[in-house]
């Protein structure tokens, strides 16, 4: 049977729960076992699908077109194991499901209530799919005492009852502030959020305290002594220089073996070469280069996390350190002397994917810098699109938009109404709902035998993660591919450009789907290690 670990937060949010069971299931497959994370999100959405990046960040897609919290591409990017639907549970998922089934009649008459169906679904949730595994971790949003999150920890403990303490194990990550004026780290908030956790029927096995500066051995005692652990399980979890690093930082607090001790378990060292080369070669590059990103969502960090991590990837995989310049495409809309002031530094010039008509124009603009001055440019998803407009603008085209932004004589990017997936034919209505309506999860696409990414993939036939509702439209390949952007990936039936790019160009490339999904630090996507090769060449010649 697998062991679960659970992982609660507490005092405030943004502790890096994600990252810390990211950590710890690293530190595990290190030692040869297998593993598996969960994440339970208390909200009402049915998904993060329809909320705005400037409220949750990023959404992550799998490969079987779940949109998901981004904690699962931590997840993915740690353990390299894909994440899938079953992986990620919500409040509203769960309120949806059990509504359901009671207007259907399938509780026979009986008061539905939070005790017991709203917990055995998530208790449900915790166990499917294990059976393979030796360890499942689960990690709960939000932080102790949420109002949304009673549920989940009220299920959490009555798993432990029914499980076992032997086959459980709680991980509650805490804050350990320093108080400037008083000079020293402030052991209270800690003792009030495992106070409040253990008010809720579970009592934590191990405490991750999150601290700006060393944990003093006093405090650490202090901490167990009056939180009840053991002095072994208050493990200090200082700032690390770089993510990469917090695995490696883990283990030398011990946090995994701590874990197994829990468990009664003892194994191997781990073997953890493939992290201190990772870390070795992001503390030790070669070069830099510099990418400007033109975004609509550079506000907030997090709205492009995997993006940002395939980049760092990209820079490992090249041994260069990679800067990364958020630049608001809306800037781009006011002043064209905008565009070469922002632009003429960067080595290598990236449009990603978003929703909406702001900073089109921008994007758009950026497009045509990077063909004209012969930057390397990578354009993802809606990037793509524009670099579409934009090479029909550039072929005549005067009017060429998207029928996103409205009405169009010139409809170059249209919404797409049906595809063919593995289930069969997919339908979707122009008006209906945006919820997990759109081309999501991995579909294949074949390349040009002689094009650029067949070289950059070493292959004819990729499968890769989508997340749209519009798609370029074929009518208009004669057109564009006279003008020099040539249609390299195709979906199979020929029907769905995938891929386009410029030959005549350095590095000119535009691609549908979300290639960022899928890069890991010890696996680089090829085409983000493409595109900061070129950027280092570009380098080389400013």
């Amino acid at each position: 049977m697998a062991r679960h670990i659970f992982i609660t937060g507490g005092v405030v949010s943004s502790l890096g729960k994600g990252l810390m069971a990211a950590s710890l299931a690293a530190l595990l497959q290190a030692r040869g076992y297998k593993v598996r994370i969960r994440k339970f999100d208390p909200y009402l959405n049915v998904d993060p699908g329809t909320m705005s990046p400037y409220q949750h960040g990023e959404v992550y897609v799998t490969d079987d077109g779940a949109e998901t919290d981004l904690d699962l591409g931590h997840y993915e990017r740690f353990t390299g194991v894909p994440a899938r639907q079953a992986d990620n549970i919500t409040s509203g998922r769960i309120y949806r499901d059990i509504i359901a089934k009671e207007r259907r009649g399938d509780y026979l008459g009986a008061t539905v209530q939070v005790i017991p169906h709203v917990t055995d679904a998530i208790k449900t949730f915790a166990q499917a799919e294990t059976e393979d595994l030796d360890f499942v971790l689960c990690e709960i949003g939000g932080t102790v005492g949420d109002i949304e999150g009673l549920p989940f920890i009220e299920a959490l403990r009555q798993l432990r009852n029914e499980l076992g303490r032997e086959n459980t194990c709680f991980v509650h990550v805490t804050l350990v502030p320093y108080i400037a004026a008083a000079g020293e780290l402030k052991t209270k908030p800690t003792q009030h959020s495992v106070r409040e956790l253990t008010g809720l029927g579970i009592q934590p096995d191990i405490l991750l305290c999150r601290c700006e500066r060393l944990l003093p051995e006093s405090e650490r005692a202090k901490i167990a002594l009056f939180c009840n652990v053991r002095r072994e399980a208050v493990i200090p979890a200082l700032d690390a220089p770089n993510i990469y690093s917090v695995p490696l930082q883990y283990h030398h607090e011990g946090l995994d073996a701590e874990v197994l001790h829990h468990f009664g378990m003892v194994s191997e060292p781990p073997v953890l070469t493939r992290w201190t080369d990772i870390v070795a070669r992001y503390e030790q590059p070669e070069g830099e280069v510099t990418i400007g990103v033109v975004g609509k969502y550079v506000g907030l960090p997090d709205a492009y996390k995997s993006l940002n991590e395939a980049l760092v990837h990209g820079g490992l995989a090249n041994k260069v350190k990679v800067n990364i310049r958020w630049i608001d495409a809306e800037i781009f809309e006011r002043e064209d002397s905008e565009i070469a002031a922002a632009l003429e530094p960067m080595h290598g010039i990236l449009v990603p994917g978003g929703f909406g008509e702001r900073g089109t124009e921008g994007k758009i603009a950026s497009v045509r810098f990077a063909r004209e001055r012969q930057v390397p440019f990578f354009g993802i998803c809606l990037g793509m699109q524009m670099a579409c407009i934009e090479g029909a603008r550039a072929a005549g085209i005067a009017n060429a938009s998207s029928t996103e932004f409205g009405a169009t004589e010139e409809p170059v990017v249209g919404i797409i109404t049906e595809w063919m997936s593995e289930a069969g034919l997919q339908k979707r209505a122009e008006g209906g709902d945006l919820g997990g309506t759109m081309r999501l999860g991995a579909y294949p696409a074949l390349l040009s035998a002689n094009s650029h990414v067949a070289a950059i993939y070493g292959g004819t036939e990729i499968s890769e993660r989508h997340r749209h509702r519009y798609e370029v439209n074929g009518a208009y390949r004669e057109a564009l591919e006279q003008d020099g952007l040539i249609f390299s990936g195709m979906s199979p039936d020929g029907l769905l450009p995938e891929i386009v790019e410029r030959p005549d160009h350095p590095w000119f490339v535009g691609v549908q789907f979300h290639p960022e999904l899928k890069s890991k630090p010890f696996d680089p996507h090829p085409l983000f290690a493409g595109f900061i090769a070129a950027s280092v060449r570009q380098a080389r010649l400013v």
